[in-house]
């Protein structure tokens, strides 16, 4: 009768061979040893599943739109204003000044004896000329875009304004001397013949009326929307 029972080798598990000179590379890749395995062996890593789809982008919606940019206000140019002139110097005061300098170098250069340093007397007269010239023509007469009217630094609304009036260079004498108002506000060159009036209507405001030197002062009221009051008197006249 076979007897029927378990070896210690059975309880033992598979006996995994030794490295020896017939067998150098030990155990196969892979294999397992039992309970007795090395501590080496790598356990496979555990696959979590398919990866979880957090589902399609959210969509903020269409990038908002701040709005036009906002514009800080129509830059003050010439391009901008309904009139605008330079109140500058006539062309023949240049060319005097040109002769003038002229003159003075060369008294300054005999005055130092032809000296190496004395054609400085012609830079230092011209620029002295040109600065003059320049600053006395500086100034501006403009109608804004809105009807203010800019003479120099000083403005005058349109809403104040009640009437306008040209001044020939033949009243002009007149103008600025006998018929003056003290009060009266003057923009005045005196190379400028012609000038413009304009009569205010503003309680708040002692001046009576405004008068400022313009080469087209038919220019100014135009561009004021003001009848010339002394074209219609003449007309009545």
């Amino acid at each position: 009768m076979e007897e029927i029972g378990a070896t210690r080798a059975d309880y033992a598990g598979p006996v995994t061979p030794q490295a020896s000179p017939d067998n150098p590379a030990g155990p196969p890749a892979g294999d397992d040893s039992g309970p007795g395995h090395d501590a080496d062996h790598t356990v496979p890593e555990q696959d979590s599943g398919p990866e979880q789809d957090s589902g399609p982008e959210q969509d903020s919606g269409p990038e908002q739109d701040s709005g036009p940019e906002q514009d800080s206000g129509p830059e003050q140019d010439s391009g901008s204003d309904r009139y605008h002139e330079r109140l500058a110097v006539p062309l023949w005061w240049w060319l005097a000044a040109a002769v003038l300098t002229g003159v003075v170098g060369y008294e300054i250069q005999l005055s130092a004896h032809r000296a190496a340093w004395s054609w400085v007397g012609y830079v230092a007269v011209g620029l002295l000329c040109v600065w003059m010239l320049w600053s006395l023509g500086r100034n501006t007469v403009r109608v804004t875009a809105d009807q203010e009217l800019h003479a120099g630094r000083a403005r005058l609304p349109r809403a104040v304004i009640s009437r306008g009036a040209t001044i020939p260079a033949t009243a002009k004498s007149a103008a600025l001397g006998r018929q003056l108002d003290p009060a009266a506000f003057l923009v005045h060159r005196a190379w400028v013949k012609t000038m413009v009036l304009l009569v205010l209507d503003d309680p708040d405001d002692p001046t009576p009326y405004w008068l400022v030197s313009t080469r087209d002062p038919a220019g100014v009221l135009a561009a004021l929307d003001l009848p010339d009051a002394a074209a219609e008197a003449g007309a009545e006249g």
